[in-house]
């Protein structure tokens, strides 16, 4: 546990849509610098645990904590972006017909402006350094001025989550960063987001277990809104649940 403590804290938190319990008493805690993963079936509660943390849906009931006492709920996400949380979707959000450089230009801490007075706008020596480390550890260094729609699907990825990281935050949220990337891009992917755990909270969704053990100290199982398992990943393989809930007959492996 880093001496810090928790960086995000959620208890007793429970999402109600007309009788289905999205997320049913859920306690989750991850610290500073921590690489968390949350793994589960379909319909367990993984996406809406995001869209608490980020503000899009609010609970019914419950807490949650960021830091050492901001309470969430009731904030605007634009207000929790502000705080330190940022989040990478599934689908990559980019601006394909922008060079790779210029995606990454438009999402440095900047007062409120429009996109073609960021891009016409003269960047100070600092901002371009920070692009350029962040383009290096992304590793996308040689692609600066390639338009963004002609990378690869796991370039795609790598750059939001760049353009993430220039937000500085301090809790990461990454939703299923390896679907659909190749074996490569895969492994390439889990690098990344262990050298930034070592300036960020990172808290990943995924399905891919091969990728899960290649990235998890801890893992997270939930099963109908709540935590049945947690742990080192063979713990969780160990877990007789989480066969019988999450796999059926089917090997962890093969998740």
């Amino acid at each position: 546990m880093s001496e810090r403590g928790s960086i995000i804290y959620l208890e007793g938190v429970t999402v109600d849509y007309d009788g289905f319990k999205a997320l049913n008493n859920l306690n989750f805690i991850v610290n500073y610098n921590e690489l968390r993963v949350v793994i589960g079936p379909n319909g367990a509660g993984k996406t809406t645990l995001l869209d608490v943390i980020c503000g899009k849906t609010r609970p019914a009931a419950g807490r949650v904590i960021f830091g050492k006492d901001t309470e969430l709920i009731g904030k605007r996400e634009d207000e929790i972006v502000k705080l330190g949380i940022g989040r990478k979707f599934q689908a990559p959000s980019i601006y394909a017909n922008l060079t790779v450089r210029e995606n990454l230009d438009l999402s440095l801490k900047r007062p409120s402006k429009g996109v073609w007075a960021t891009l016409l706008g003269e960047s100070t020596q600092e901002e371009r350094a920070a692009i350029d480390e962040t383009l290096e550890t992304i590793g996308l260094q040689d692609h600066g001025g390639t338009r963004a729609g002609s990378l690869s699907h796991g370039q795609k990825q790598w750059l939001e989550i760049g353009m993430v990281i220039l937000q500085d935050p301090l809790l990461l949220l990454v939703d299923e960063p390896v679907a659909g990337m190749t074996d490569k891009e895969t492994e390439q992917t889990g690098l990344l987001l262990q050298s930034l755990s070592a300036r960020h909270a990172i808290v990943v969704i995924e399905h891919d277990m091969e990728f899960v053990r290649q990235i998890a100290r801890i893992v997270t199982v939930l099963h109908e809104g709540t935590v049945i398992c947690e742990g080192p990943v063979d713990k969780v393989q160990a877990d007789e649940r989480v066969r019988e809930i999450y796999l059926g007959r089917q090997r962890v492996a093969h998740a």
